[in-house]
This record gives structure tokens, sequence and C-alpha cells, in this order.
């Protein structure tokens, strides 16, 4: 148990979202001289107010995500950075690449894209973790692996089941969101009026099938960069869904406030905000909800408490301190 007094919290808080920034900027470094050029159009709010936004946001929910973990030490640090970069850049960038290479994105800024998220995971995270109160190793960390045995068939139709909804979910909030921005399908090079949903789909599935086969793609990898967060919560399904939903939009799309010269055209961000953010939070509660009541079930966790119980009855005898985990 971790008791701070208000103050106390207020003050981590402010410490962390003064790391948050500064990080963030040195992760924006990665990028100098290489964006391009072009007339953009104004953001939602100024660009200042939006990075003051796009941190608190950041800041909360990485508060959010070591808090309602039942791990510590470097097992939260590894695996929430793990998970953080993996939903937060390496998901976003790879779409970036399958998007806008040619358009806006060149050769030499792809890469230089994945290392923007680099500062805030190799330290923040850490950071947060040690700040928050969860630096020290607990007993979970040697009973409780992040991927627990399960029968190959559960995988396999919970795995199927999670990449169709990303599919769906994708396909339909971006035609029925997006889609409908002129100035959006301007943009991707289809100008003109917007084709009925099924011709537009089945138009798709014969000329880009590969996207459907990617978007799929990226929903197992949206599953594989969350297991950590779900395997290790102590909080109810509910609620676990809930930081996950929060995790797969948040981070990702509050970006599009702020103006972005990877997309200049201002109604374009504001689609894809309210697509994204929209879609991808109600993909991250269905993924927990599938994942969460099997990887965290009754009869696993039980065992897990029997083992640690057991291991504070064996400090008890030998005199040992237990630590707050044994409590």
């Amino acid at each position: 148990m971790i008791n701070v007094s208000v103050p106390g919290w207020a003050f981590r808080f402010v410490v962390l979202l003064l790391l948050f920034i500064i990080f963030y900027a040195a992760g924006a470094l990665a990028v100098v001289g290489m964006i391009p050029d072009l007339q953009l159009e104004p953001g939602l709010v100024p660009a200042e107010i939006a990075i003051m936004i796009i941190a608190v946001a950041n800041t909360l929910l990485l508060m959010g995500l070591v808090l309602s973990s039942r791990w510590s030490g470097w097992k939260l640090a590894f695996w929430l950075a793990f998970a953080y970069y993996g939903t937060v850049t390496f998901i976003m960038q790879i779409e970036t690449w399958y998007f806008l290479t040619g358009l806006t994105v060149g050769a030499e800024l792809l890469p230089r894209l994945f290392l923007m998220g680099l500062p805030v995971v190799v330290f923040v995270v850490p950071l947060a973790v040690w700040i928050l109160g969860k630096g020290r190793p607990s007993s979970y960390n040697n009973s409780d692996p992040v991927v627990p045995s399960m029968p190959v068939q559960q995988w396999v139709w919970r795995l199927a089941v999670i990449a169709a909804v990303y599919i769906v979910l994708y396909w339909t909030a971006g035609y029925f969101i997006a889609w409908q921005n002129p100035e959006l399908r301007a943009f991707y090079g289809s100008p003109g009026e917007a084709l009925p949903f099924w011709t537009h789909t089945l138009n798709t599935l014969q000329h880009e099938s590969g996207l459907f086969l990617f978007q799929g793609l990226r929903g197992l990898l949206w599953a594989a960069f969350a297991l950590p967060i779900i395997r290790g919560s102590k909080a109810g399904p509910w609620w676990t869904a809930v930081l996950v939903g929060l995790l797969f939009s948040v981070p990702q799309n509050i970006g599009h406030i702020m103006e972005n010269p990877m997309i200049p055209v201002a109604s374009v961000r504001f689609s894809h905000l309210i697509e994204t953010a929209s879609s991808t939070f109600t993909f991250g509660m269905i993924v927990s909800w599938l994942l969460y009541r099997r990887l965290n079930s009754p009869q696993y966790r039980g065992r897990i408490n029997l083992a640690v119980d057991s291991t504070c009855s064996e400090r008890s005898s030998t005199g040992s301190s237990l630590s707050t985990s044994c409590c």
C-alpha cells in the first residue's frame, strides 16, 4: 500500500509532467531538419497549449498504468516501456510508413519517427515507476509470468477474433467518419464523391487487398503490446479495459490537436482524431475483455497467491521483514 498525501501526489505529478515535457522535446530532436516544409493550417489550439495538454494526458495515463499494476521494479518498468513504445510509437509509425511514404514522409525521415518515442520510454517510464513508489521488486515478480500457459486453441480463436474486430472497426470508422471528409479523400489521392460503402469495400478488396492483411496484423500487434498491461493489472476487468482503451487512443491521437507537417490540412487531422480515438478506444476495451478473464482467471491467480503466501510464510518463520507485497 502506498500512503502519500494529496500534496505528495501533486508533487509527483508535477515532477513526472516536467520529465515528460523534457524527454518529449528531446525525442523531437530526432527529426530536426527533416520535416517537410509545407504550408500548414493551424491546429485546434496553439502549439504551446497543445504540448501541455499532450504532456498532462500522457503523464496521467502513465501514472494510472503504473499504479494499477500488480508488478513493480524492473519487471514493471520493462514491460510498461514495451507496451507504451509499441502502442504509442511502433504501431502508429508503421501506419505512417504504409500511408504517408511518398506523400509527406521521405525515406530519411521515416526511421527517425521510430526514434522520437525512445527518450520517453527509456527515461520517463522507469522514473515513473520509481517516483510512484513501485521501484522495489515484489514477490509477484518471481511467480507471475507475463505470458501464462493457455491451450493453443484458446489463443487461436481469441487472436482471430481480435484481428477480425480490428479490421471491422478500422474499416467502418474509417469510412463512416474519416472518409466522409472530401478534403481527406483528396489528401489520400481519391478526390470527388465517396463511393457507396460496399462498392468502396469491394474495390479495395480487388485492388488493395493487402490493406486488410496489414490492418489485421496491426490488430494482433495491438493485442501483443497490451498483453503486459492486462496480465499485470490488479484492477478489475472494467477499469483494466478503460486503461487499455486509453492507452490505445489517447497518446496516438491527442497530437492531432496541433499543427502537423505530415498532415498539413486541419480538417484531415480532425477527422482522424474522431475516427481513430473512438475506434481504438473501443478496440482496446474489447481486447482487454477478451484476454483479461482468461489471463487473470481466479484459478491462475489463486496459484499465484498461494505462491506469494508461501513466500511470506517462509520469511515470517525466519524472522525476516516482509515487503508491502506480502501484506
